[in-house]
């Protein structure tokens, strides 16, 4: 007899669901000690204390937790966010060399005479741009 027949279709439907749920679980938690971790407003105790409450009384504790703290969690997140952007941002103008690089690059051009004064005027307009 095949295994299929013992364990019929809405049996694999609830137990996908409880694997998922499950997943989902363990990524709040995990993004509940991360964000415990991560908090410059409480010190050692503080953390301390958010640890053991989440880990003794794991539903209880984060859903305390994600109550309590939801905005800080928001703002902590769109602060990295911000700052990750930034840093991106700045990464890729110091690459690029900006608007003095290209000038600069146009300007040797010009001084080798590969191009002609208006086209020059045109890169440093565009590059002030």
């Amino acid at each position: 007899m095949p295994l299929a027949a013992d364990y019929p279709f809405l049996d694999v439907l609830w137990t996908l669901l409880i694997f998922f749920l499950f997943i989902i679980w363990f990524m709040i938690l995990f993004r509940v000690i991360v964000d415990i971790f991560r908090r410059h407003d409480i010190h050692g105790g503080g953390k301390t204390l958010w640890l053991i409450f989440v880990i003794v009384l794991p539903f209880l504790g984060v859903f305390v937790y994600l109550i309590a703290e939801s905005q800080g969690m928001a703002e902590r997140s769109m602060q990295d966010a911000q700052t990750a952007q930034q840093q991106f941002d700045d990464h890729i103008k110091s690459v690029s060399g900006g608007a003095a690089g290209e000038i600069e690059k146009a300007k040797g051009l010009l001084d080798s005479g590969a191009i002609t004064q208006q086209e020059y005027d045109a890169i440093k307009a565009k590059a002030l741009a």
